[in-house]
C-alpha cells in the first residue's frame, strides 16, 4: 500500500428517510471521509452494488479525492441501506441485510498490507466479510483499531469480544461498555478493567454530552468534557468524527491528551452541521490550520 498504510474496513450505506431523502453514511465510510480531508488518503475497503446507489457512492468518493481501488462492486447484492420510519414521531431503523458490504471478498484484499487497520462490528455480521477481515489481520498490521457499533439484532457478545481481544485500540460508548463488560462499575473502573482484561494499548469511551474518557498504556486516565454547544443541529456521526481524529493522532504521534482534546473539538463542530460528514474542504482546513500552529 502507498501512503501511510491506513486501511478502513466496513460498511458504506444510505440512510433512507420516509420522505425519500437519502443520506450517505456508515461509520467506516464517515471515518474514511474525514481522514481524507485531513490529508491521510486512507484505503477504504468496502463493497457496493452494481446499481445507481453504488454509482452515487463511487462518484462522491472520486469528487472528494478518495481512492476507489479497494471499493468492490457486486452484481448480486444491492448497495447497503438503512430504512428509517417514524412511529409517534420517534425513528426506528431497519438495517437491511444481505447487501453488498456483507460480502466483501477476502480474495480481493490479500495484497493489502496496512500498518493501521480500522474496522467496526456492524460490517461483520456476515461470514464473507469476517473472512475478509481475517485475511487483513493475517497481513500483519502494526495496530488494529476496533470501533464497536452494537446494533440489534446484528451482534453477539462472544463475537464482539473476540474482535476486541484481537485489537490494540477500542472505541465504544458507555452503554456498549456496560453490555460487553457485564459490570455495574462506574465508567472509569469498567474501562480500566476492560482494558486490562483484553490487553489493550488504548481504549476510548464516549460519554454523550459528558464528553469522552481515554486510557492509553499506563498513563493516567484522561477525560474531556465539551463546552455546551449552542449550535446543535444533530448528533449523527459525532462518534465517527471523534474516531477519525483519534486515528489521526495515532498516525501523527500526538500525545493522547492533545489527541482527545482535538477529537472532542472536532466532534463538537460536526454536531453543528447537518449529517455525519461535510462536503466543504474549508471546514476541515480550519482544523488543520489550528493543529499546525505551534500554539495549538
Amino acid at each position: 500500500m502507498s501512503g501511510n498504510g491506513l486501511a478502513i474496513f466496513g460498511e458504506v450505506l444510505f440512510d433512507c428517510f420516509p420522505g425519500g431523502e437519502k443520506v450517505l453514511g456508515g461509520a467506516p465510510f464517515n471515518v474514511a471521509w474525514h481522514l481524507q480531508a485531513f490529508g491521510q488518503s486512507p484505503c477504504f475497503i468496502s463493497r457496493i452494488g452494481a446499481d445507481s446507489a453504488g454509482d452515487t457512492i463511487l462518484k462522491a468518493m472520486q469528487q472528494w479525492g478518495m481512492g476507489c481501488q479497494t471499493l468492490q462492486r457486486d452484481d448480486q447484492h444491492p448497495t447497503g441501506k438503512v430504512m428509517i420510519t417514524l412511529e409517534a414521531g420517534e425513528p426506528t431503523y431497519e438495517i437491511v441485510a444481505d447487501v453488498a458490504y456483507d460480502f466483501i471478498d477476502a480474495a480481493l484484499v490479500k495484497e493489502i498490507h496496512p500498518t493501521i487497520l480500522y474496522h467496526g462490528s456492524l460490517g461483520l455480521r456476515n461470514q464473507s466479510a469476517r473472512a475478509a477481515l481475517e485475511q487483513l489481520k493475517k497481513n500483519r498490521p502494526q495496530r488494529i483499531f476496533m470501533d464497536v457499533n452494537l446494533r440489534d439484532p446484528w451482534w453477539k457478545s462472544e463475537d464482539v469480544l473476540g474482535w476486541v481481544s484481537d485489537a490494540d485500540w477500542v472505541k465504544l460508548n458507555e452503554v456498549e461498555l456496560a453490555l460487553l463488560h457485564g459490570s455495574s462499575a462506574d465508567n472509569l473502573t469498567a474501562a480500566i478493567e476492560f482494558k486490562r482484561r483484553h490487553d489493550l494499548e488504548g481504549i476510548v469511551v464516549t460519554l454523550g454530552e459528558k464528553g469522552a474518557l481515554a486510557l492509553f498504556r499506563d498513563e493516567a486516565p484522561i477525560q474531556i468534557t465539551p463546552e455546551r454547544n449552542l449550535n446543535l443541529v444533530d448528533t449523527v456521526g459525532a462518534g465517527d468524527a471523534l474516531t477519525s481524529v483519534i486515528l489521526l493522532g495515532l498516525i501523527l504521534d500526538w500525545p493522547i491528551a492533545m489527541t482527545l482534546e482535538r477529537a472532542q473539538l472536532f466532534a463538537s463542530a460536526i454536531v453543528g452541521q447537518r449529517g455525519a460528514v461535510v462536503t466543504e474542504s474549508a471546514f476541515y482546513q480550519t482544523f488543520l490550520d489550528a493543529w499546525q500552529s505551534p500554539c495549538s
